[in-house]
């Protein structure tokens, strides 16, 4: 009799569900950083602020867009902090419209959408109207700071959209939720204190964010000069040659047949469990239940490549990342010769260029994305003369990878770190210090507790 099946993730982060603990236990007052005290005020948001929807002029009379008002439509929530928009519009459009100007340090909240919009989060730090799609709660400051309250529907995400819900999954936040909406309100020197504490923490964020996408940009252009011979390694010469990857590597050299023995139990890679490298997940299968899909039988040094929409680049070097690996015939796989190819040099070229221009053009004129492992076996690779300089390029190669690797992993711990923060201080249950006219016993105590939130030596947080 065949088991039920299991999906087993790769390296999950077993901290998150505790930062998340952390975090609800901050923005709810539960936990409170040093020098606050004092019972939290519960309000909902329509008795301290009011909020409002805008809305688009229409975009048939040309006379009302191009002019000198911000106008931001739904899409740029996801930048979060509001500097500038991309469409603009005229005074006259702006009285022909519903929509309305609104104040820098609005807080703006995604209202409809059936993807990651809708009850998303922003900040606008100037003078701008919206599409009906964004509610804009106005500031109070002698209520609330509008960056509290930024971090704290942030954090509340994923209540937003469950009180949403619609029929058929296309739901919508409305100006009555919004209002209706209760929030835990600390002083108004507490409120500060929090929301700079977590500005410091999504400012490490965005900095290593940033890293990571000029790590990427860096190895994109070494891949261009060093798999195509432009630039070379110290030590290496000769001159380079183009070969079809049939004449360098087996193309699906073994696959599970229909004889198999039913009990046979192997661990399944999906084409969904890759990307760009990076094997995700499998499931464990008995051959009698497994997807039909489930026959290509992998080797140490398999190059696994995604023949069905292969623009996604699910591409993956095996190297016994699990035991016993079984993957899709929505795979090719390659299995290198090693006396002529390096797996990972042949890898590092499915990644590239060269490769994906070729792969383009054989789908061109397809109405399905995907190629034939004759299709793959035609691939031309740009190859040196030595296999040694193959090795050297993916270990060149593998260098950027672990690099990028490890500042991915930083940044999900400073993530998941940042949401267990969230958790603490917007529940109260970690107190800032007070603002007592000190200025500088308020540095000190400040620093110390922003001090908590950055990582530690070694990479650890």
């Amino acid at each position: 009799m065949c088991r039920n099946r299991r999906t087993m993730p790769i390296d999950p982060d077993k901290t998150a569900p505790v930062n998340t603990i952390a975090m609800q236990e901050i923005l709810t007052g539960k936990t409170r950083l040093p020098g606050f005290s004092g019972e939290w005020e519960k309000r909902k948001i329509g008795d301290f602020t009011d909020c409002t929807a805008g809305g688009t002029p229409s975009t048939l009379i040309a006379e009302y867009w191009g002019g000198a008002i911000r106008w931001m439509n739904s899409g740029e929530l996801k930048n979060k902090i509001i500097h500038d928009t991309e469409g603009r519009v005229t005074e006259l459009g702006l009285q022909a419209s519903s929509a309305k100007l609104v104040p820098s340090g609005c807080v703006l909240v995604g209202l409809a959408g059936q993807g990651k919009t809708r009850g998303t989060v922003a900040l606008s730090s100037v003078e701008l109207c919206t599409n009906q799609s964004i509610a804009a709660i106005y500031p109070n400051q002698r209520a609330f700071v509008s960056e509290y309250l930024y971090h704290n529907l942030t954090y509340r995400y994923e209540e937003l959209r469950r009180i949403s819900k619609g029929d058929g999954g296309r739901g919508g936040l409305n100006l009555h939720i919004i209002r209706s909406l209760d929030v835990p309100l600390p002083t108004i020197d507490e409120q500060r204190a929090i929301a700079e504490a977590l500005s410091d923490v999504d400012g490490l964020i965005e900095s290593l964010e940033t890293l990571i996408a000029k790590k990427r940009a860096v190895k994109t252009a070494a891949m261009q000069q060093l798999l195509t011979g432009r630039t070379r390694l110290p030590g290496f010469s000769g001159e380079w040659q183009t070969k079809r990857v049939v004449d360098i590597a087996d193309v699906d050299p073994e696959n599970l047949s229909s004889d198999t023995k039913p009990d046979f139990a192997f661990n399944y890679i999906s084409l969904e469990q890759v990307v760009s490298g990076r094997l995700l997940g499998y499931s464990e299968e008995e051959f009698c239940a497994a997807p039909s899909r489930a026959r290509r039988v992998l080797r140490y040094g398999d190059v696994l490549m995604a023949t069905v929409r292969p623009g996604l680049m699910a591409h993956l070097l095996y190297r016994d990342q699990i035991p016993n690996a079984i993957c899709s015939t929505g795979f090719a796989v390659l299995r290198p010769r090693m006396q002529l190819c390096d797996p990972g040099f042949l890898f590092f070229h499915l990644l590239g260029n060269v490769v994906n221009k070729q792969i383009q053009n054989a789908l061109a004129g397809s109405n399905y994305p995907a190629i034939s492992g004759r299709d793959v076996g035609r691939l031309e690779i740009p190859f040196p003369p030595r296999i040694q300089e193959q090795r050297a390029i993916a270990a060149a190669l593998s260098d950027f990878d672990a690099e990028i690797v490890a500042l991915d992993g930083r940044l999900a711990k400073v993530r998941a770190l940042k949401q267990g923060v969230m958790q603490q201080l917007l529940t109260g249950r970690i107190r800032l210090p007070a603002t007592d006219g000190l200025a500088k016993e308020r540095a000190e105590s400040v620093e110390k507790s922003r001090s908590a939130l950055r990582p530690r030596a070694g990479g650890e947080t």
